[in-house]
């Protein structure tokens, strides 16, 4: 190994809903984390690896920070905050805006615990448009300066993950502050979850598109099932997929289920198509609605959906 090469594990943190899952599908070049334009999406850790000739980062996306409201909130919280142990870097996303309140002050709080450089990551710059009191550009140094004043950034680096714009930007500033070091992963190695993980929460994530603001945050997903074959009559890989959605109200359950199957179903064709480009292979997917009644506040229930307090590593 090359002994000017870089690499080091760089954690993605901010509020719910700033974007973090998109910037890092967006740096690694393929779609790894889901998301949607709910809060709390991202409920595990997702770790991701970037790999090109000045060395390896791997990603850390995160739980957003935020004010937790169950057992379920509790962990991801957790999840969030542990993932600072690991860390030789912090990327901290926000959105094009002045105003700093308790949410922000409580990731400074959480960032003043830890000797970490941080990049100020303005992401979402693709929002702000030019008016009759100030342009975009003024816009933007009105909120870098906000929040260059608010904490010590080691960089302050405006992106729009959403349009790829200023990303080859940000892995350059990334190289910049990590260590010299060997290659944590295989130059192949994009994430370490697993086939099945990804595709749990591929099918969460179209719960999330398709159903109401309320119901996707009750909503788990398990795979009972998923089993390569070869198709007989054409000699093709075919993989069927077993999976239950559990939530916790019964009338959560007519919803998702919809009139005659037809949500469910909508469900299980997007969940499939998009399996089927992560697989590169048909995909045969079977879809069940379960009733869990308040798992969200089951410790039992939650380590059941693989969400296990236990197993976060905190300091």
């Amino acid at each position: 190994m090359e002994e000017n090469l870089k690499s080091g594990y760089v954690a993605i943190i901010g509020r719910p809903n700033v974007g973090k899952s998109t910037l890092m599908n967006a740096l690694i070049g393929q779609k790894i984390a889901i998301t949607s334009d709910k809060p709390q999406t991202t409920r595990n850790r997702i770790q991701t690896v970037y790999t090109d000739e000045r060395g390896q980062i791997v990603f850390l996306d995160t739980p957003g920070i935020h004010k937790a409201k169950n057992k379920l909130g509790d962990y991801m919280v957790t999840a969030a905050n542990s993932t600072l142990n690991d860390a030789d870097l912090v990327l901290w996303l926000v959105e094009p805006t002045t105003f700093i309140g308790a949410g922000e002050r409580t990731v400074i709080d959480t960032l003043m615990k830890y000797d970490l450089p941080v990049i100020l990551v303005i992401n979402k710059t693709d929002i702000l448009k030019d008016d009759k009191e100030k342009s975009r550009a003024e816009k933007l140094a009105d909120s870098i300066k906000a929040y260059d004043e608010a904490y010590r950034f080691a960089e302050i680096v405006p992106i729009s993950a959403f349009k790829n714009k200023g990303t080859e930007d940000l892995l350059a500033t990334i190289f910049k502050y990590l260590p010299y070091g060997p290659m944590y992963f295989d130059e192949e190695t994009v994430t370490d979850q697993p086939q099945r993980a990804i595709t749990a929460e591929i099918i969460r994530e179209k719960c999330l598109r398709l159903l109401g603001d309320e119901i996707p945050h009750g909503i788990a997903v398990t795979i009972e099932k998923m089993h390569e074959r070869t198709v007989k009559e054409t000699g093709e890989a075919c993989i069927d997929v077993e999976a239950t959605i559990y939530c916790e109200r019964e009338s959560h359950k007519g919803i998702i289920i919809g009139k005659q199957g037809a949500m469910l179903k909508k469900i299980g064709t997007q969940a499939r198509i998009e399996t089927e480009k992560l697989c590169e292979c048909k995909v045969n997917m079977k879809l069940w609605v379960k009733v869990r009644n308040d798992w969200r506040d089951s410790e039992s229930l939650m380590k059941n959906f693989g969400y296990n307090k236990q197993d976060i590593d905190v300091q």
